[in-house]
């Protein structure tokens, strides 16, 4: 059957464009209008808030909004609210954190805010005239120009920071940037950059148009190709870090040197081998993701910042380091992040203001750190896992609910396969097998005849 395009999609009311999707994809299942409609929220005005967060929305996307407690964070207790689909995310955090708990807690240091955005343009005409006209005149237009803009920032404590022209010629033919680093205090930050680089740009125009020193071909040469901030922020880094005496390692058979020996070098394998670092940075963008997520915030303008910091020395390695220095050992992540606890999601979305106000309502520096601590949390305790006893016991008993719950199986056989599986390790086919057992059956085909 081929699909016929359709025209005004965003003008029809909710119930029409669901009753579109489904005849148009769906075969006109009512089963799929019923999925879709029993996501939304009884609260009318509830519904509608959220209705607004996207365009065309249909229905709401639930994922779990969990809590990893017993974080202690600069010698004060937290506990930490996750939004993540994973199994093992929440569960790995707790443990991480329980652990380190004894044993000094987190510690963490925002070590600078700077953001930055860039007027990409290009300029066919000579570099030294340009150059001395933005040091000598433009440079202080554009920060005339944008005081309107940059009032309230300013009177938070921040605004733009610093203007630079960069040469980017030898790369592309005649192509130049104007970089700006911005300080946005508590917000994010996106609109008001952009807003600032836009009328940059108009400035700049303006500027070299008005310079008598430019001949009328280089003034025509100037051409904007876009403003845009950058989301790569290496100059806006937390670091997390946990350390304790090298004793204080010891956990039942594992010595504190056999544990540090292990751990040591599967970080070390992460800084040199891209395979292994990019599962053990997802791991711990496992960790900070999730956080980002239940507060509001950006994750995917996150990750992107994060694997190109990975990369900054000309290849891909480990967010997080460790080391043994007069007896103690120490372990930690350097994070790029530009994160906001106004604007956004942050004032409307009421789980949102939950996670913040569960949080003491910190700032943005204080939610880079805890951030920050979750991801390092979160490679922790993957790492002691895959050097003591192996990751995957664990995370497939994490996993064992999901199975059960694709099985349909009732309360009293998910208490079964939990104490069935407590000295087994948990497998798919084994629990299919076990669990046709329990029903009398064969196979599983033999379950959905009977529905």
């Amino acid at each position: 059957m081929k699909h016929q395009a359709v025209e005004g999609f965003s003008k029809l009311s909710k119930e029409g464009k669901i009753e579109w999707v489904v005849n148009e994809y769906l075969n006109g299942d009512e089963k799929a209008i019923q999925t879709l409609k029993q996501y939304w929220n009884d609260d009318a005005d509830l519904q509608k808030l959220h209705d607004e967060f996207s365009e065309n929305t249909v229905s709401n996307f639930y994922m779990p909004f969990g809590l990893a407690p017993n974080f202690l964070i600069n010698n004060e207790l937290f506990a930490i609210p996750m939004a993540v689909e994973e199994s093992s995310v929440v569960a790995a955090a707790s443990k991480a954190a329980k652990f380190w708990q004894t044993r000094g807690g987190f510690k963490t240091t925002v070590l600078s805010t700077t953001k930055l955005g860039h007027v990409h343009f290009m300029y066919e005409g000579d570099f030294e005239k340009l150059k001395n006209a933005f040091d000598t005149k433009i440079s202080a237009q554009l920060i005339e120009t944008t005081n309107d803009i940059t009032k309230n920032m300013r009177a938070r404590g921040g605004g733009i920071l610093a203007l630079e022209l960069i040469d980017k010629t030898s790369e592309l033919a005649n192509y130049y940037q104007i970089k700006a680093s911005f300080e946005t205090m508590d917000s994010m930050g996106a609109n008001f950059i952009n807003s600032c680089l836009e009328q940059f740009a108009k400035t700049l125009r303006a500027e070299i148009e008005a310079d008598d020193t430019f001949t009328s071909d280089e003034k025509d040469s100037i051409q904007i190709v876009m403003c845009i901030l950058s989301n790569y922020t290496p100059d806006c880094i937390v670091r997390a870090e946990v350390s304790c005496p090298i004793e204080q390692l010891a956990e039942g058979n594992v010595t504190a040197e056999e544990f540090i020996e292990k751990f040591s070098r599967a970080v070390r394998i992460a800084e040199i081998e891209p395979y292994r670092a990019t599962t053990h940075n997802k791991g711990i963008m496992n960790g900070i993701d999730s956080v980002v997520i239940a507060t509001g915030n950006d994750f995917r303008a996150v990750e992107a910042c994060a694997h190109t910091y990975a990369s900054k020395d000309g290849h891909y390695s480990s967010l997080t380091h460790c080391e043994v220095k007069d007896g103690i050992f120490r372990f930690w992540i350097d994070l790029p992040t530009a994160l906001g606890t106004i604007g956004g999601l942050t004032n409307l979305h009421p789980l949102v203001k939950l996670a913040l106000a569960v949080l003491g309502k910190p700032n943005a520096k204080e939610l880079m750190g805890f951030v920050a601590v979750a991801g390092l949390a979160q490679n922790f305790a993957a790492l002691r896992s895959l050097v003591t006893t192996g990751i995957q016991k664990g995370h497939m008993k994490m996993h064992l609910m999901n199975i059960l719950n694709q099985l349909e199986a009732t309360e009293n056989e998910k208490n079964y396969f939990v104490n069935y599986f407590k000295d087994k390790t948990v497998t798919h086919h084994t629990v299919i097998e076990e669990f046709c057992k329990l029903r009398g059956v064969k196979n599983v085909e033999e379950i959905k005849k009977d529905k």
